[in-house]
């Protein structure tokens, strides 16, 4: 019984290790690639169609998240856990466009003026900085509830849940502030 104990301490280390390294290198990654010299050329325009995309994404992702907060409210565990990973799973997609967006395009400038433009750049920093900070807790978060430890789940929610929502929520508006903005 010891071995096995020992054994699950063990493979949760890797596990946090592993969510620790994948929360430092994905910001990282996407920071590079937003402020690179010189972007990736993939040889066609549809990469400008990414953006809308990700803001139905991040749309979709606000409502698993709010019916995933509804679900375990009601007790239904197993409708909360489909909608946290509906929600995971947005979330790794939404990721990936976002990094294949910002490696081909240059990035968008708003040009909204008076006291718009204080709103949209306050919403985009807040954004930017919750966004880069979600990732730690909420691999935790889906961790803890995929492996069924509910204390430590519990206590990770506290902090994931809502970010992770400001981070949804606050990606669409700041796409629907700058979207007539885009070149393409």
């Amino acid at each position: 019984m010891q071995a096995k104990e020992n054994s699950l301490l063990e493979n949760e280390g890797k596990v946090k290790g592993w969510i620790i390294a994948i929360s430092i290198i994905i910001p990282l990654a996407v920071a590079v690639l937003i402020f690179m010299p010189s972007k990736i050329s993939l040889g066609a325009e549809w990469v400008y169609f990414l953006p809308h995309l990700n803001a139905v994404m991040n749309t979709a992702a606000t409502f698993a998240l709010i019916a995933g907060f509804v679900f375990i409210k009601k007790g239904n565990v197993p409708y909360h856990r489909a909608s946290m990973t509906v929600a995971f799973v947005l979330g790794a997609i939404f990721l990936v466009s976002y990094v294949i967006y910002h490696a081909a395009a240059e990035s968008t400038s708003f040009g909204g003026e008076g006291s718009i433009r204080g709103i949209y750049y306050f919403l985009l920093i807040t954004h930017i900085i919750l966004a880069a900070v979600a990732l730690f807790p909420i691999l935790f978060a889906y961790y803890y509830g995929y492996t069924d430890q509910r204390v430590k789940h519990r206590k990770v929610v506290k902090f994931a849940y809502p970010i992770w929502l400001y981070v949804t929520v606050t990606g669409v508006i700041v796409y629907l502030m700058i979207s007539p903005y885009y070149l393409h």
